[in-house]
């Protein structure tokens, strides 16, 4: 029994990751190895569940009832054993983790080594992906920062919100004066966070008290002097005086209070943005996927999270 569930686990990875050689790579497997468990699988079955080529692994249509069964399987299993451990006071095993690049920075990282002092047995497998909605059917926890009219059927648990606002630094405002109105951002040096989906080079502003769920009192066109997708660029730039670019508040808080930024525009709020705790669609969650969950949670209530 033990053989086909690890059989069925590759052919999962495989369906995943889409290929032998990623899924090789996930589980620490070499090709052959993969491509042996999931040739077996057919011809115990005598059904082709797999297309090959050669860039390429698709699923047949008994191969897509076939996965989506032995995924519901294999989440039994998992959440068997996740109650059969509550009953322990063992927490092991490893967490497999997607955040995109700011966020591993901003909690990941900083964090990661007070975890496994407090939990040991748990390690930590962190997959940084830049995209906003990665398929966290590959994941047990996944960190996205997202705005609040964000739409999208995933499991989440709210980690934080934070408003996001303009700043610049005090030597681009000696050398070009700041906006007193919305509409004088056009006539501004910005810098811009590249974002998936992003079309055009534009602030939208709200009323700090207004929903953000409603339309933007403004949709202001700006010249892009600089677009970046990395956090940690956009604001060493913006510190050594590039422009006027859009920080939550949290993250900014310690440069204001510092004097090394200074706000644009007051009263007026580029959005809200939630840093979200995403699941796949288990209906157990393991402990270990718990208990880093409840980690983090109590990291930003002691407020060791303030910069995301």
């Amino acid at each position: 029994m033990l053989d086909r569930l690890h059989t069925m686990t590759v052919f999962l990875a495989v369906v995943d990751e889409g290929g032998f050689t990623a899924a090789a790579r996930r589980l620490s497997m070499t090709v052959p190895h993969v491509t042996r468990h999931v040739t077996a699988l057919e011809k115990q079955l005598d059904t082709r569940l797999l297309q090959r080529t050669t860039r390429s692994v698709s699923l047949t249509p008994a191969g897509e009832r076939y996965a989506a069964r032995v995924r519901e399987i294999l989440e039994a299993v998992d959440s068997a054993t996740t109650e059969v451990q509550s009953n322990t006071s063992a927490l092991s095993g490893v967490l497999r983790i997607v955040s995109t690049p700011s966020l591993t920075d901003a909690l990941i990282s900083p964090l990661a080594a007070d975890f496994r002092v407090q939990y040991p047995g748990i390690a930590l497998d962190v997959h940084v992906d830049p995209s906003l909605t990665p398929d966290m059917n590959r994941y047990d926890l996944g960190f996205m920062q997202v705005f609040e009219n964000f739409n999208a059927s995933i499991v989440a648990r709210k980690l934080s919100t934070s408003e996001a606002i303009l700043c610049a630094a005090p030597s681009y405002i000696r050398r070009h004066g700041t906006p007193q109105t919305p509409q004088e951002l056009t006539r501004h040096m910005c810098v811009l966070r590249r974002r998936e989906g992003q079309q055009r080079d534009s602030f939208s502003l709200w009323h700090s008290k207004q929903p953000t769920s409603e339309p933007p009192v403004h949709d202001i066109e700006v010249a892009a002097a600089i677009t970046i997708s990395q956090t940690a660029g956009l604001l060493q730039m913006v510190l050594d005086g590039a422009g006027i670019a859009e920080f939550t508040l949290d993250s900014a808080r310690p440069f204001l209070n510092e004097g090394l930024l200074q706000p644009v525009l007051p009263g007026w709020i580029t959005g809200r943005l939630h840093v979200l705790m995403a699941l796949p669609s288990h209906k157990h969650i393991p402990l270990r996927t718990k208990a880093f969950m409840d980690f983090m949670a109590r990291a930003h209530q002691a407020g060791k999270i303030d910069r995301c």
